[in-house]
């Protein structure tokens, strides 16, 4: 590998994405595999939930000082140990017993996936100018749909084949193989860029008194109940609601997710650095579009009785969900100093999570259980049957689209704030002094 190609921007970003699809299939095989997990330890929705949510407080909490060590170490050997890590603990997963040993695995991934964001943000914010950069974070967060599609497209089968531990083994072996790429790359002096080369020293205090980056925050963590709620229970509504297959709801849910989130994920990149061009709001503005066009698709396709229709509307509001990145992603590098993105991110990673994704999997599970059990207490069981339960989780997942409604009145209000902090940020760097590069 010459080192050429090794240090070009193109080559960093195919990586970088390709590490942040291997983080995303691990992260949500447990989606893929929660029927048959629920089956054999016989847990609730809520336990399911929990697995999900314990992930998300510990990844959201370690986060914070992994966000610091990003901005003031080298983030090679960070990545590194973190894909070794979780690695590692993916495969342990296979081996749990009980319900407690899934749990243990879970926390101790979390630690290894901590680190990606942060650094993998913070690095690519060094490798492409502001004119681009929505279409690189775009491209680097199709990990997010392209790496939940493969997991459930494939895990699902492999479950149905050997079994579901062989499918959490099979999830942690690939990644191994990204270190070797990883260790070609070249990683940039921060700031390398930006068009002014001065940084600016910011506390936690600070990033928080910037008021898109606190809009932003809030839209992340609307955002992603969805998502994670997505994540954790698609397979199990397809499951449940149209009577699927563990491998037949794993490819109908990978399709459907990984077509929507690749196409919302391409087309908020392309959009967004050709909006960007005309005004500096024009990104908000159009991840608030998108965000308010979602909200019916989800409706209609939570409530559709046609399997066919359900997935292709499922897609479209997974598409408008996924736009989300390329669009607010490169709108915190616009109002955050290139030395505190990564402690930046892991600010943003831990108020989202705690306050959206930690709820997303947990709440729609509790709102599954407790309509399913209003279910069965109306049709005169005692028991609690499979079509109560599908009965549940149906109409506990109408909460999307409300949430979905909230994201759009967020993201409205970030946008009228941001031209003056990007010109806050430009007058600090103006003024500030000259803060050297340490890696």
């Amino acid at each position: 590998m010459s080192m050429v190609k090794a240090s070009s921007p193109g080559f960093a970003l195919a990586v970088l994405t390709g590490i942040n699809i291997l983080n995303f299939y691990d992260r949500q095989v447990l989606g893929a595999l929660a029927e048959p997990i629920r089956h054999e330890f016989q847990l609730s929705d809520s336990q399911i939930g929990w697995l999900g949510t314990a992930f998300i407080w510990l990844y959201a909490i370690v986060g914070v000082p992994l966000g610091k060590v990003a901005d003031s170490w080298r983030r090679k050997p960070m990545l590194v140990w973190a894909i070794a890590i979780w690695s590692l603990l993916t495969a342990m997963a296979g081996l749990a017993s009980s319900y407690s040993m899934l749990l243990a695995s879970r926390l101790g991934f979390a630690v290894g996936e901590a680190a990606v964001a942060p650094a993998a943000a913070s690095w690519l914010g060094d490798v492409f100018p502001p004119r681009n950069r929505a279409r690189a974070l775009g491209i680097f967060m199709l990990g997010v749909p392209i790496g939940g599609a493969l997991s459930f497209f494939i895990s699902g089968p492999l479950a149905q084949a050997f079994g579901w531990r062989w499918a959490m083994v099979a999830a942690a072996i690939p990644a191994l193989f990204a270190i070797g790429f990883l260790l070609q790359l070249e990683e940039p002096p921060r700031g390398a860029a930006e068009p002014h080369s001065v940084m600016v020293r910011q506390s936690t205090g600070q990033l928080l008194r910037i008021p898109t980056f606190g809009w932003i925050i809030a839209s992340g963590a609307l955002l992603n109940f969805n998502m994670y709620a997505i994540a954790t229970f698609s397979p199990a509504f397809m499951i449940r609601v149209h009577h699927l297959t563990v491998a037949q709801a794993g490819v109908f849910t990978g399709i459907a997710l990984g077509f929507g989130g690749i196409a919302g994920g391409l087309m908020s990149g392309s959009i967004g650095d050709r909006i960007v061009s005309w005004r500096a709001d024009g990104r908000l503005l159009g991840a608030t579009l998108f965000a308010a066009l979602g909200v019916p698709l989800a409706v209609a396709g939570i409530l559709s009785t046609d399997l066919y229709l359900c997935a292709v509307l499922l897609a479209l509001f997974y598409a408008m969900l996924n736009t989300y990145y390329g669009l607010v992603y490169s709108s915190i590098q616009d109002v955050v100093a290139p030395n505190m993105r990564g402690s930046a991110m892991a600010l943003y990673f831990l108020a989202m999570y705690f306050c959206g994704a930690s709820f997303g999997p947990l709440l729609t599970g509790k709102l599954s259980d407790l309509l399913a059990h209003r279910a069965a207490h109306a049709a005169g069981s005692l028991l609690l049957r499979e079509t109560d339960r599908a009965t549940g989780l149906q109409q506990a997942m109408l909460v999307m689209p409300v949430l979905s409604v909230l994201l759009t009145f967020v993201l409205y209000f970030a946008s009228r704030t941001i031209v003056n902090d990007m010109r806050r940020r430009i007058a600090a760097s103006h003024a500030a002094p000259v803060v050297t590069e340490a890696c």
